[in-house]
């Protein structure tokens, strides 16, 4: 390691996006049933939504700590892999720049695992590998929990395969207007 070179590592100007935050963290653990206790009854997280096994295989569950839908997602560990990461996301602050985030990795030509909008939390996102392999997402627009608990119906979700079609096709609530229209 080189730690003169790093410590003089800088944001890039004129970036076309900023990450606001870390959003959530998406696990691999052994039982779904164990991790969601403890998560639920020992650190405190509520439950958000839940796949079943015929949505995914091994199901899915989206725990939240604060009004986001999600902060911890919880997927099956494979047969013989233990618990590890699934992914991790970075929230931005608009759509434009999920957009600005896209372009700005395939000019530098890292390979967009997905693009669009995925089912629970309804955030829009492109999904990419940094160079060890480790799964990430740059997302906008994480649906909100309100004062009554209640998730959106999974009759709103509305998948999407690539940007433009999240875009084009906004779940209730999401304003996707003016971003790749002239």
């Amino acid at each position: 390691m080189d730690q003169a070179a790093i410590l003089r590592l800088n944001r890039p100007r004129g970036l076309a996006f900023s990450i606001a935050k870390i959003g959530h963290v998406a696990l691999y653990v052994r039982d779904l049933d164990r991790s969601a206790r403890f998560y639920t009854e020992v650190l405190g997280f509520r439950v958000s939504d839940v796949y079943a096994s015929d949505m995914l295989p091994g199901g899915v569950v989206f725990l939240r700590c604060n009004t986001d839908h999600h902060g911890i997602a919880l997927f099956p560990a494979g047969e013989e892999a233990g618990g590890g990461l699934h992914h991790v996301a970075f929230e931005v602050a608009t759509l434009a720049e999920v957009v600005g985030a896209r372009e700005h990795l395939r000019a530098h030509d890292v390979k967009i695992d997905f693009e669009g909008r995925r089912r629970a939390g309804c955030q829009i996102a492109v999904e990419f590998r940094d160079p060890d392999g480790h799964s990430l997402e740059i997302y906008w627009n994480i649906d909100q929990i309100g004062s009554d608990g209640q998730a959106r119906p999974p009759s709103e979700w509305k998948g999407a395969e690539s940007l433009e079609r999240a875009i084009a096709d906004p779940v209730r609530g999401q304003d996707t207007s003016g971003v790749l229209r002239s």
